[in-house]
């Protein structure tokens, strides 16, 4: 139904996790991120309110196999869950319950983790690891990086309807927050990948304009000079 990544970048500190799934609106109801915090996701037979109370867990100082403990000590229907964080050091921790669909699997790698259920097989996340940590550039590239290779490895066992990326760095606002919510022509990983695209030069502007507007680059409108 689901397969996605998170990882933190060693090199700034941002968080950052791309997902797609066959699903509506995959990324509005599983990714969850905090900047200096970390990063969560919340799968299979999803339960929205998971990924914030892990991150909350993280900001009152438990690392992420502590916050995953927590959580899924006292969450109900835990066995229908799949749970995924990355916090600030870039430890990781997952949940997967005995309820999860069809094929599912687990991987990490350092600073990353990727993980998803009713998959193509069970090495689609170990795939998507790799893709992350063998490709350069910031981390949006890496991301997207990581979701073509989990499409190209097979993804969901049916198609994908749905894709997002979800990026926290200094600021307390997402820096990049980049969702199909339906694509009928079951291409929403390479519509999320051309938005990326677009919107990653504009980034560094967009988050100056919310800074200071009066140092901030035009805005490229009609009518702006």
């Amino acid at each position: 139904m689901t397969f996605s990544l998170l990882a933190r970048c060693p090199d700034t500190g941002a968080f950052g996790m791309v997902i797609s799934s066959s699903s509506p609106a995959v990324a509005a109801r599983c990714a969850h991120a905090r900047a200096s915090v970390g990063v969560a996701a919340t799968q299979n037979i999803t339960d929205p309110t998971l990924g914030p109370k892990l991150l909350d867990a993280l900001a009152a100082g438990a690392d992420a196999a502590q916050a995953m403990a927590q959580i899924t000590a006292t969450a109900a229907h835990i066995d229908y869950r799949q749970l995924m964080v990355v916090d600030r050091n870039g430890g990781t921790a997952s949940h997967c319950g005995s309820r999860i669909l069809g094929n599912w699997g687990i991987a990490t790698g350092a600073g990353v983790i990727a993980g998803g259920n009713l998959l193509a097989h069970d090495g689609v996340p170990q795939a998507m690891v790799d893709g992350f940590l063998a490709a350069r550039g910031p981390l949006g590239d890496r991301l997207i990086a990581a979701l073509l290779a989990g499409r190209d490895a097979g993804g969901e066992a049916g198609p994908v309807h749905s894709a997002g990326l979800l990026m926290v760095d200094r600021e307390s606002w997402p820096v990049a927050e980049l969702r199909i919510d339906w694509s009928d022509d079951a291409r929403p990983i390479e519509a999320v990948a051309r938005a990326w695209a677009v919107y990653a030069p504009q980034m560094p502007a967009y988050i100056q304009r919310a800074k200071d507007p009066r140092e901030a680059p035009s805005y490229g409108v009609p009518g702006d000079e």
